[in-house]
């Protein structure tokens, strides 16, 4: 982050500080203060968003950890209708979208791998990726998709930012506590329904969501509660997009038209052509369904047992469609001369005219003769997750207590179709970059489906299944009101497994031969959603229907197997003491784990999978220490200080790959995961001033600092006359391949390994207030601001080199403001969310500000109706690639993707009963 960047936002702090400084002074100067209780705020009607944040931050202030929390603002009423909306606006939570709406949440500015989260106190984890492969479809990871579940689902979310011994071990970035509510929690009967209906300004249709809740509470001797929520919706996201970028050599045929200067630098391979250059959009058909229910039984005055169940579903009918280039020469707009069917061949392409910059990309081209291909694709995904969870308290005696809770839980990822139809036309093009878009302008009727032949047909299919089994029991001694001493054991089984399944190029050589017909008569129609262009796209029916294809798959591939069985200890005191004649509370302690992993899977040789297996254990120590210092009533300073673990993505321990052997004489190269990763570690430090006034007023400033060792990149070496790479080195079986043994030389070896180190350094600034200070209406109002600055460095080493950069999923700069209004009978409230550009593997994202609001009106004791609004603005998601360009320092940012999701307004009721 440049040094001006830092003063303009530590300017931006103060002046936030500055406007919240009235409210924390009038709180403190009040010269009665033994009149009234601390917290009272006169004519200020404690309900609402505002009851909401009352409770949210007394939850803080008590904690003995580094904690932000959120608290329902009644039955099915929580803050948002997104979990991931609602995290964004604690300081330090960054969430990306995914058709509008809050996916996945990062924090601290590490990534959502490295957060993680617990439902009912077991971690959980479930993906429903995302249509684009940028984006990470499909992918395997230990990130939670918080749009599997609706927000009226839950009573609370708390973000624990330090770590305690008390914690289960991961989560470097925090922990994410998601709770559902329980019968215990209400009195009597009580019951609630939630109703809304809204539209998209892209897709405009009318998308229902809904919940109820019913609870029973027979004298806190036993409680069932029951909840279901419903939502049904389309998505759109459309725009531009490339698959990257790359340096390409143009013929002499494609720059006949060029300069001299011009066609020698393309014939060179000087320049970096994008590929791709093509409209996209991608649309969704989402129906989510959740169902909870709790039983709570109190057998005994000392003894509570809870039994917690949770049902989620949700199915995604996609489909993705795309106008590309598809050149010979890597996708761009260069091209040999192509066959399309029979005796049709397209001519080689001209460039008319190029523009580059200085980094010798092409930032405009007139072509003639350029190759196109459209994509209709079609996909049916399913995410089914499943929890139960037996949780009991049992307090002993007045001193002693033992809890815990024993659950198992599975989520289940399937895509069972995710099918391709290609087709493919030339004509001219004109593609232009120098603007902050991309813009085609064709040359040829995209709408004529004459103009096309039918290309390939490529079907597949992939399988994700997630189970975690958790056992836990604890115990709590307090020798008096100061001194407590904690102590526990855990057990943790995690298995993640899949497989794919593909049949690609079906009718391709028939088509290209012209042994079968590929023209498009009777299966097409045009596609005019794309602001900018209509093109042709495939009617899946007809097209198989008119070929007469079947819709078959091969054999499972990539399958792979990891699991991961965790026994874990942990002693811990909690204390209260004097320092300086000030109240000093905190807690002490130390865990220790030991895990034990299996990781499974195919390794393809000659064509064939071939099954091997691997086995891995390791162990650790983690200390913990959290202190509060009480200066007064209202003021307040933690410290945290800590040593945390991280364990690397599934992908990466997945025994999954290649072993090839090629040339005279034989060349060995080996590709594969590597089980034998070890957890990333982190020391972490944390030292925080937390001032409390009013009714909700807080004002919080932060510094916090990780050591991170062991981040895991890919690595390539190579043997040489001075370091030769054997088989036996790899870690393989033997066996796998014919004539390949223990002391084998591997030409080159490919793998994850622990390689990278990071430091992270971030200020986190924070403030609510009502304005009770204001006269009249005006104290009815209220504000929360939250600011976190971040500073990263890794070391990356390549090629024995040492580069530096951010770390990957990082934004520097995370900002987050609600402005709201409130009576008892009607308020509204307006938030915006920024977070700054971030860096990923292959380029980064720009950065984003988000605009939401909502609006209540209590139209009677027991009705409110409701307004909310997400993405006022139609924000823009803007997606770069950086070819040859290090790690993503300063350079060439080249555009990969840049979309719009539409605006999404909701109107509505909830009734409590």
């Amino acid at each position: 982050m440049s040094r001006t960047k830092i003063a303009l936002l530590a300017g931006a702090a103060q002046l936030v500080m500055a406007t919240f400084a009235p409210a924390a002074f009038a709180r403190v100067e009040d010269p009665a203060p033994a009149a009234e209780p601390a917290d009272s705020v006169d004519a200020i009607v404690v309900t609402g968003f505002r009851k909401s944040l009352g409770a949210a931050r007394e939850a803080k202030r008590t904690s003995a950890i580094v904690t932000d929390v959120i608290v329902a603002e009644d039955m099915a009423k929580f803050p948002d209708l997104n979990l991931a909306e609602s995290l964004q606006r604690l300081p330090g939570v960054a969430i990306n979208r995914e058709g509008g709406e809050g996916r996945r949440v990062s924090l601290r500015g590490l990534g959502p791998d490295f957060t993680r989260v617990q439902l009912n106190g077991m971690e959980v984890l479930g993906n429903v990726d995302s249509p684009m492969d940028s984006r990470g479809q499909t992918s395997r990871d230990r990130a939670f998709d918080f749009n599997i579940f609706a927000s009226d689902l839950f009573s609370k979310v708390d973000v624990r930012k330090s770590f305690s011994a008390e914690q289960d071990e991961g989560g470097m970035a925090g922990t994410v506590g998601l709770y559902t509510a329980k019968p215990f929690d209400y009195s009597g009967t009580k019951a609630a329904l939630s109703m809304q209906g809204g539209t998209n300004s892209a897709t405009k249709d009318f998308q229902p969501r809904g919940a109820a809740m019913i609870s029973k509470n027979w004298d806190d001797k036993f409680g069932a509660l029951f909840s279901v929520a419903y939502s049904k919706r389309k998505t759109e996201e459309q725009g531009y997009n490339t698959y990257g970028a790359g340096t390409q050599r143009a013929s002499a045929a494609n720059v006949v038209r060029l300069s001299a200067a011009d066609a020698a630098k393309a014939t060179n391979g000087e320049l970096i052509f994008q590929r791709g250059n093509r409209l996209s959009v991608w649309d969704s058909d989402q129906e989510r369904l959740g169902l909870t229910a709790a039983l709570q039984w109190r057998p005994v005055e000392n003894v509570t047992l809870t039994l917690d169940a949770l049902h989620g579903k949700f199915t995604n009918d996609r489909s993705e469609l795309h106008l590309a280039t598809r050149g010979t020469v890597g996708s761009t707009v260069l091209s040999a001369p192509t066959p399309h069917s029979g005796n049709l061949v397209s001519p080689a392409s001209v460039l008319n005219s190029i523009q580059y910059d200085k980094h010798n990309t092409i930032i405009y081209a007139d072509v003639d003769n350029a190759v196109f291909a459209t994509e209709t694709r079609r996909q049916e995904t399913k995410n089914t997750f499943d929890q139960l969870v037996l949780t009991g308290e049992w307090k002993v005696t007045d001193k002693l207590t033992i809890d815990g809770h024993i659950g198992q839980e599975t989520s289940d990822y399937d895509i069972p179709i995710s099918d391709k139809f290609y087709t493919e036309a030339f004509g001219g093009l004109i593609t232009d970059y120098r603007g902050d878009t991309g813009k085609n302008t064709y040359k040829w009727d995209t709408t004529d489906p004459n103009n096309y032949r039918a290309h390939e047909i490529d079907f597949s299919a992939t399988y994700q299944t997630t189970e975690l089994k958790n056992a836990e029991l604890n115990g709590a001694y307090a020798f008096n009101d100061d001194l407590t001493l904690k102590g526990g054991v855990s057990y943790r089984g995690f298995e993640n497994s899949g497989y794919s399944q593909t049949n690609d190029d079906v009718n391709r050589t028939a088509w290209e031969k012209g042994t079968l017909d590929d023209r498009l008569d009777g299966v097409t129609k045009v596609f005019s959603q794309h602001h900018d262009q209509s093109w042709i796209i495939v009617d899946w029916d007809k097209a198989l229907s008119k070929w007469g294809v079947t819709r078959t798959l091969g054999a499972p591939r990539s399958i792979y197997s990891v699991k991961e069985d965790t026994s874990a200890g942990y002693l811990q005191l909690d204390w209260k003491t004097q320092f300086l004649g000030l109240p000093l509370r905190g807690n002490t302690g130390l865990r220790a784990y030991e895990t034990e992993l299996t990781s499974s899977g195919v390794m393809a040789v000659r064509g064939v999978n071939t099954p091997t297996e691997a086995k891995k254990k390791y162990s650790g120590v983690l200390p913990a220490l959290n202190a509060v210092l009480e200066v007064s009533d209202q003021f307040q300073v933690r410290m945290a200080a800590a040593k945390n673990i991280n364990r690397p993505a599934l992908g990466a321990y997945a025994m999954n790959g290649t072993i090839s052997v090629d040339g005279t004489p034989p060349t060995v190269t080996v590709s594969t995961g590597n089980p034998n990763l070890e957890p990333y570690t982190s020391d972490e430090f944390d030292l925080v001033a937390e001032w409390y006034f009013g009714g909700v007023g807080m004002l919080t400033a932060g510094v916090f600092h990780k050591n991170i060792d062991g981040l895991v990149a890919s690595q390539t070496t190579t043997s040489s006359l001075t370091n030769s790479i054997t088989y036996a080195s790899t870690g393989l079986a033997e066996g796998l391949y014919p004539g390949i043994t223990g002391s084998t030389i591997v030409a080159s070896y490919t793998r994850q390994v622990n390689l990278n180190n990071a430091k992270l350094t971030g200020l986190e600034l924070s403030a609510q207030s009502d304005f009770f200070f204001l006269p009249g209406v005006f104290k009815n109002m209220g504000a929360v601001a939250n600011l976190t600055l971040i500073d990263s460095e890794t070391t990356n080493l390549v090629n024995g080199k040492s580069q530096k950069t951010d770390i990957f999923g990082l934004s520097d700069v995370n900002a987050n403001a609600t402005l709201y209004y409130e009576t008892a009978k009607y308020g509204a409230r307006v938030s915006a969310n920024y977070r700054s550009d971030y860096l990923i593997d292959s380029g980064g994202f720009n950065a984003t500000t988000y605009v939401d609001a909502a609006a209540f009106y209590q139209l009677t004791p027991r009705i409110r109706l409701s307004l909310d609004a997400i993405n006022l603005t139609n924000e823009r998601e803007e997606q770069y690639n950086s070819f040859n360009n290090g790690f993503g320092q300063t350079g060439a940012k080249r555009l990969w993707n840049y979309t719009t999701s539409g605006r999404t307004v909701f109107i509505g009721a909830n009734i409590q009963f």
